[in-house]
């Protein structure tokens, strides 16, 4: 399906941004909230390829609404796009929903949920890593369940530097081994192994409800470093929310269309 798109997904510390020229992707960029002129630049970039298109539309998505709606008022004042949509707003995200009447939900997560169940359909379980880390369960249904959130790696590494006396500031990273034989060393793979341990907990717990073992999709900064290479992991994705925007955009068009 045909249609051109700038998605912008604004997250607590960073914001993504992806193009769709004729309903393909072409391009994505990352970039941080705190610098915002930088990231007001790359969204004029962005639309650029676009600019040009009568149908053009910028989609935004949030989970950081100060800076969502600073975005939003960018994109009409200076875009000038046919449309400017926010999701859940405007356009509703094509995932059924198990949750309690009164759950709110971060729209990235219902994202995500969208695109890996376009794709796989089938159970499935995303994981996504950035200031936070998600465990969220769709089943085969194409039904969101909601899931699990814990701190992300620099999070979990930011809060020990913070409510302890002795333990040093780190950056995430891969442990050299799995004993930490120094402090830093020690944090590191406190990190590392007790993320990647709480997901594979999660998925075996999710699997013995859903009755099978869902594949498993990671998305989000730090899918690399605590997932690369891992057996358990069925796909990396680290364009799935953007994906998921485009998939809401093509659900709201065919369903204009039918």
């Amino acid at each position: 399906m045909s249609f051109n798109l700038l998605a912008i997904s604004v997250g607590n510390t960073r914001t993504r941004l992806g193009q769709f020229l004729g309903g393909k992707f072409i391009e994505d960029a990352t970039l941080e909230n705190a610098h915002f002129s930088k990231l007001t630049d790359a969204i004029a970039q962005a639309w650029a390829p676009l600019a040009d298109k009568d149908d053009a539309i910028v989609m935004l998505a949030s989970v950081n609404p100060p800076v969502a709606e600073r975005v939003e008022a960018f994109a009409k004042e200076t875009l000038k796009a046919y449309k400017v949509l926010r999701v859940e707003r405007d356009i509703n995200i094509p995932i059924g929903r198990q949750l309690d009447p009164e759950a709110i939900v971060g729209e990235d997560r219902l994202l995500n949920a969208a695109a890996a169940f376009d794709v796989l359909k089938q159970a499935v379980v995303i994981v996504d890593c950035g200031t936070a880390i998600t465990v969220d369960f769709v089943d085969g249904a194409g039904t969101f369940h909601g899931g699990a959130i814990a701190p992300g790696a620099t999070m979990m590494l930011k809060a020990l530097r913070e409510h302890t006396a002795q333990l040093p500031e780190v950056t995430p990273a891969r442990p050299a081994e799995v004993i930490g034989h120094n402090t830093i060393e020690a944090m590191r793979s406190g990190m590392y192994h007790g993320l990647r341990g709480m997901v594979k907990e999660l998925t075996e717990q999710y699997a013995e409800v859903a009755g099978t073992y869902p594949m498993i999709v990671v998305t989000g900064g730090d899918a690399p470093l605590l997932f690369e290479g891992d057996e358990l992991i069925d796909r990396i994705v680290p364009q799935l929310t953007i994906i998921g925007m485009a998939a809401t955009l093509r659900r709201a068009i065919e369903a204009e269309t039918e």
